[in-house]
């Protein structure tokens, strides 16, 4: 059974987009470089060695509290109501951006 659709794109599925644009952001490769892909509190090192493979990750020293702030802008100015969007073709979409 196949549940009901959505009218509206659901949270779960932003954040997941955010999460995968974060992931291959450059603020976070910069961070790793930077720390010479080491663990900043216990120093283990990432290793890609076969049987040995340990991966660091990217924390927020100050979190993210505001994800509903995030969520609602989201809404606001790109997953806006269809009555506010039109379709066009990419040379006048090209003419309407800034």
């Amino acid at each position: 059974m196949v549940g009901k659709r959505l009218p509206y794109t659901p949270n779960s599925q932003i954040k997941s987009a955010l999460r995968r644009l974060w992931l291959r952001s450059r603020e976070r490769a910069s961070a790793i470089k930077r720390d010479k892909y080491t663990c900043q509190r216990c120093h283990r090192k990432q290793s890609v060695a076969k049987g040995k493979e340990f991966k660091v990750e990217v924390h927020h020293k100050s979190g993210i509290e505001n994800w509903q702030e995030l969520y609602k802008a989201i809404r606001q100015h790109l997953l806006t109501n269809p009555d506010d969007l039109e379709t066009l073709c990419p040379e006048c979409h090209k003419s309407e951006d800034f």
